[in-house]
């Protein structure tokens, strides 16, 4: 077990083996040095805050650069993809006003041109809802009347009078439907 330190222990450090007292300047010049390589060093890391910090704001204008971009130019393709559309009716308006005896032609025209707007708008991600003869399903469909029907099931799509759009799988408009019911009596 150690003995406890005494006070008059203490002072027996600050002498050394052959009885010197250190000398005081000669700590004071090392404390002066290591003081300035304390700030030296404060320095360089205070350089890399400021770089780092500035880094990182740099990045932080780029991100919300580069995100109104996206939502600006989002629809870019979208609209590459219907502007082929939008020519085919065009050309179809000015073919109908030359050509007015030739209505298969322009019945030809309009089912090409309704075609290119269902691949723009599938390739886009939109899918149609066309329930006719399925289940009524009312996150889907919206019912606009009932009919009674002994051909059809209780609760089945009699007509669909406005087709249904989901865009990525979320609703963008439901399918408007009759749907069957028992018939009374």
């Amino acid at each position: 077990m150690e003995r406890p330190m005494n006070p008059s222990d203490m002072n027996d450090d600050a002498v050394s083996q052959d009885g010197d007292v250190p000398n005081d300047a000669a700590t004071g010049d090392d404390l002066g040095e290591r003081l300035a390589q304390a700030e030296r060093k404060a320095s360089e890391n205070w350089d890399l805050y400021l770089r780092a910090r500035a880094d990182l704001e740099n990045q932080q204008r780029r991100m919300v650069r580069e995100l109104e971009n996206a939502h600006k130019f989002a629809l870019e393709r979208f609209v590459n993809d219907l502007l082929p559309v939008k020519d085919s009716l065009e050309l179809g308006l000015t073919a109908s006003e030359q050509n007015q005896g030739d209505v298969g032609a322009l019945r030809e025209g309009m089912t090409l041109t309704l075609k290119m707007l269902g691949a723009a708008l599938e390739k886009a991600g939109v899918r149609e809802i066309a329930p006719q003869g399925e289940p009524f399903d009312p996150q889907w469909h919206a019912a606009v009347s009932m009919q009674e029907s002994t051909e059809a099931s209780e609760n089945t799509v009699l007509q669909v009078m406005q087709k249904g759009y989901a865009l990525n799988d979320r609703l963008v408009r439901p399918a408007m439907v009759v749907v069957a019911r028992a018939p009374a009596g």
